[in-house]
């Protein structure tokens, strides 16, 4: 973690808010591949993750977009009215759970409300590279749409395709549409709320198999199956062993036991808790991982997920 100073904000909508940070002393900030994101500590102490939306190749700033958030703990609320120029704020170093596929001949990149941000920044990678790509950008409105205007008068603007203000229905069947045809070459990208994502897992995935449709999320899912948690222990590959009992995490246990795990978003979806599963079978209950990931059964997110054997050992990466 590092201080970062913000150096100008403004309101993209009436509920997102544009940041851009830079070191206090002007040096050049690392590198980070386009889908990337940064955990930041607002005002309040809350540490939340939030993707990198400005052009990749800028180590001069990072650009970050804050959707204020109705039920917000005070994370989202805090960076929407505590901040102005000149308030410093902590943030890690980029981290990548959403990529660009290196392999794939055309890219398809699909967003829906603040979800248009880590699709941005691919937008400039892939317009930097030369590569064939297109945009799709869902919104209940024009007004509703943050960096309407920027992709309007972006150098990659004709491969911008908008669908605001046509309805659930119509958006839906404009999306499937476009994605009916896809070919086998195409890597599709995608991001906005839950059900949104679903819907275009599941139309691309009628021409894609699964590994080539990518997609990130910027809320746990809550509709998740909430069966009755049943104890467990948790061993590291050192020896130690601890109990996990219903309620409680492995992420909050181990750190009653002065472990130390590094944590962020706390909900399933960031991966900064991610361990390494040497024995045992998880229960995975996160949305960072991918159904691959999950399959392979190697790895758990320590903050949500839990087990479905009596054990767990667990490395600590």
């Amino acid at each position: 973690m590092f201080t970062v100073t913000v150096t100008d904000t403004h309101d993209e909508t009436d509920s997102i808010k544009v940041l851009r940070l830079v070191r206090p002393d002007g040096a050049a900030l690392v590198p980070y591949p386009a889908g990337a994101h940064i955990d930041v500590t607002g005002p309040t102490g809350i540490t939340r993750p939030y993707s990198l939306c400005g052009p990749p190749h800028d180590t001069g700033a990072y650009t970050i977009a804050v959707k204020r958030e109705t039920n917000s703990r005070g994370g989202s609320q805090a960076l929407h009215d505590k901040t102005e120029p000149g308030t410093r704020l902590t943030i890690g170093a980029p981290r990548q759970l959403f990529g660009l596929a290196p392999d794939a001949a055309r890219h398809h990149l699909v967003a829906a409300g603040i979800g248009i941000t880590p699709l941005l920044a691919m937008a400039y990678e892939l317009h930097g590279r030369g590569a064939e790509f297109t945009l799709h950008y869902v919104a209940r409105s024009p007004e509703e749409a943050a960096f309407a205007a920027l992709l309007e008068e972006s150098a990659f603007a004709e491969r911008v395709v908008r669908h605001f203000g046509l309805g659930r229905q119509s958006s839906r069947a404009a999306l499937a549409t476009v994605l009916a045809g896809l070919g086998e070459d195409t890597h599709v990208y995608t991001c906005g709320p839950h059900d949104f994502m679903a819907y275009v897992r599941e139309v691309a995935a009628r021409a894609l198999p699964e590994d080539q449709i990518h997609s990130e999320l910027f809320q746990a899912d809550t509709r998740q199956d909430t069966a009755v948690d049943a104890p467990f222990e948790v061993e590291l590959d050192t020896g130690e062993v601890y109990p996990v009992p219903p309620g409680r995490s492995i992420a909050e246990v181990l750190e009653e036991n002065g472990v130390p795990l590094e944590t962020s978003c706390r909900e399933g979806i960031c991966g900064t808790c991610v361990l390494r599963v040497i024995e045992g079978e998880p229960d995975h209950r996160d949305d960072c991982l991918s159904a691959k990931e999950k399959a392979a059964g190697d790895q758990i997110a320590a903050c949500v997920s839990r087990a479905r054997s009596s054990r767990l050992v667990v490395e600590l990466w």
